[in-house]
């Protein structure tokens, strides 16, 4: 039991970066418990710099791979994982390094209760087209969207990160990609 109690509803965060996002759903959702993955000391250092003054047990973070913290959970534990921004590792001989991959989804799938959600955005174009792709052919999910208003505009109740405000490299799109787990568990590995 990673909180020492039962983790009635248990978000993943992946790549939060100065983790403003994850500090902002602990003060939205206090009853919620959160895991998080930074790799960048700067990020981490950042993240728990904000929340210092903060009540915070009900957060566990790690400075280093995210797919440790996923490979280590139990099956159909986590409500919802999100995936902001993350490197579009834009060269094509490092495909291989995205965070959405066949592989990689399988340990989403497995970890994700039922209905759990697979939260995901980027501004960059490919990596978008790719992000939607590896995760619609994978047979535990489901994309929600039903129309190009569903991933042009923000979820309701989207909380803004730094990065999605500064429009990095000329972008002038976010992406909002919402994809839920089969409601049955019988999850095939894709790959």
């Amino acid at each position: 039991m990673i909180f020492g109690q039962p983790a009635p509803c248990l978000w993943l965060e992946i790549g939060f970066g100065s983790g403003e996002h994850v500090a902002a759903l602990m003060e939205r959702h206090p009853d919620h418990f959160f895991l998080g993955a930074e790799f960048f000391i700067n990020g981490m250092s950042a993240f728990l710099k904000m929340i210092k003054d903060r009540k915070h047990d009900h957060v566990r973070v790690l400075m280093d791979d995210a797919m440790m913290i996923a490979n280590s959970l139990t099956d159909g534990c986590i409500d919802g994982i999100y995936i902001l921004n993350p490197d579009p590792w834009p060269k094509k001989r490092h495909h291989k390094r995205r965070i959405v991959s066949a592989e990689n989804l399988d340990q989403f799938a497995r970890i994700l209760k039922p209905g759990g959600q697979l939260i995901m955005s980027t501004d960059v174009p490919d990596l978008a087209e790719w992000m939607v792709t590896q995760a619609s052919r994978h047979p535990a999910f489901t994309w929600t969207a039903q129309q190009a208003d569903d991933w042009r505009t923000p979820p309701k109740d989207w909380i803004k990160t730094r990065y999605e405000g500064k429009r990095a490299k000329g972008a002038d799109k976010m992406v909002y990609l919402v994809f839920e787990k089969a409601l049955h568990d019988n999850h095939t590995p894709y790959a």
